[in-house]
C-alpha cells in the first residue's frame, strides 16, 4: 500500500508505458502488473495511458469491447486502486455513454479515481484524431467517438492540482493555458502517438505545454505493436515547469518515476510570471466554459 512518506519528501508518480492489445484480460494484467509495482515503489499517482483498456483491430471490434463506467473492467480498476492505495490516471477508456442505444458510438474516456476508488472525474476527449498522413497514417476518430463537451476542473491529488487531457488534445494550446487558468500544477496527456507522429512531434510539443503553462506534464504511452495494423510510438516521460524532461521510459512496456516538486514549480512562476504578463485586451483570454480563474 503506497503511503504519505515522510515529512519533506516530494510525491513520487509513476508514469505506464504499455503495449494493449484487442485482449482486455492480458492489458487488465498486464496494468494491474504495473500499478502494483509503482504502489510497492511508493507512487501515490499512476498514470495509463489512452487505450489501456484495449486497442481494436477494426472499428466493429473496438465498438463491441467497449463498456460503460459502471461496468466490470472500470469496477476492477476501483478495486485496485483500493487495495493498493494509489490515485489512478486512466488516460483513455472505450466509454459506452449513455447515448450509446442511440448513437451506437463510444466516448475516448480519461478516468481518475481516487484511493477509496471513487470516480472523481471524467473527462471525455474534446479534440478527436482524424489525420491522413499519405501513404503512412490514416486515422478517423471521429467515425466512431462523439466529441466530449467539457473541458474538467483540475483535480486536487497529493501531487498537485491535475489538469485531464488526452493524446490529440497535446496539440492544441488553448486546452493547457485554460486548465492553468483554473489552477492546474499537471497536465496529463495518455496518449497512443503513431510513429511519424512521434517521433516528430511528441516531445516537443510536450516540452512546449510545460513551459507555456509553466506545469508539470505526465504523458502515459502506448509502446510497440498493438496488433497487425498498428505500432505505437512510446517514449512516455514526465517534463517539468522549466521544460526539462526528467523521466522517460525506455523500450517495451514498463515504468517511470518523477518526483513533483511544487515549491519548484511556484518559483518558476514567480520569476518568469508569463500568466500575469497575458494581454487579454490585445488578444482575448483563452477560458474554458463553467471553470473559474484561480490567482
Amino acid at each position: 500500500r503506497a503511503m504519505s512518506g515522510p515529512p519533506g519528501l516530494k510525491p513520487l508518480v509513476a508514469v505506464g508505458q504499455v503495449t494493449s492489445t484487442p485482449d482486455k484480460e492480458l492489458n487488465f494484467a498486464a496494468c494491474a502488473g504495473l500499478v502494483r509495482e509503482a504502489a510497492r515503489r511508493g507512487a501515490c499517482l499512476i498514470f495509463l495511458p489512452e487505450g489501456f483498456d484495449y486497442i481494436g483491430s477494426d472499428t466493429a471490434q473496438t465498438l463491441s469491447l467497449a463498456e460503460g463506467l459502471d461496468g466490470d473492467l472500470m469496477g476492477r480498476y476501483a478495486e485496485l486502486a483500493r487495495d493498493c492505495g494509489v490515485w489512478l490516471s486512466l488516460g483513455g477508456f472505450h466509454e459506452r455513454g449513455q447515448d450509446w442505444p442511440t448513437t451506437q458510438r463510444i466516448y475516448n474516456c480519461h478516468a481518475l479515481l481516487d484511493p477509496a476508488g471513487h470516480l472523481v472525474a471524467a473527462y471525455r476527449k474534446t479534440h478527436l484524431c482524424d489525420v491522413e498522413l499519405e501513404g503512412r497514417v490514416t486515422m478517423k476518430e471521429s467515425s466512431f467517438t462523439n466529441p466530449g463537451t467539457e473541458i474538467v476542473p483540475p483535480v486536487s491529488t497529493p501531487a498537485g492540482k491535475l489538469g485531464l487531457s488526452i493524446c490529440y488534445d497535446l496539440r492544441f494550446p488553448e486546452i493547457s493555458l485554460a486548465l492553468r487558468r483554473a489552477g492546474a500544477e499537471i497536465l496529463t496527456y495518455p496518449s497512443a502517438f503513431t510513429v511519424p507522429t512521434g517521433s516528430a512531434h511528441w516531445e516537443v510539443l510536450l516540452r512546449a505545454r510545460a513551459i507555456e503553462s509553466q506545469c508539470y506534464v505526465v504523458a502515459a504511452a502506448q509502446t510497440g505493436k498493438n496488433h497487425e495494423r498498428r505500432t505505437s510510438y512510446g517514449h512516455a516521460l514526465v517534463v517539468d515547469p522549466w521544460g526539462a524532461v526528467v523521466a522517460q521510459c525506455r523500450e517495451g512496456p514498463g515504468l517511470c518515476y518523477a518526483e513533483i516538486d511544487l515549491d519548484y514549480l511556484h518559483r518558476i512562476r514567480r520569476e518568469i510570471p508569463v500568466h500575469g504578463h497575458r494581454r487579454p485586451d490585445l488578444y482575448g483570454t483563452v477560458a474554458a466554459a463553467g471553470l473559474a480563474a484561480v490567482p
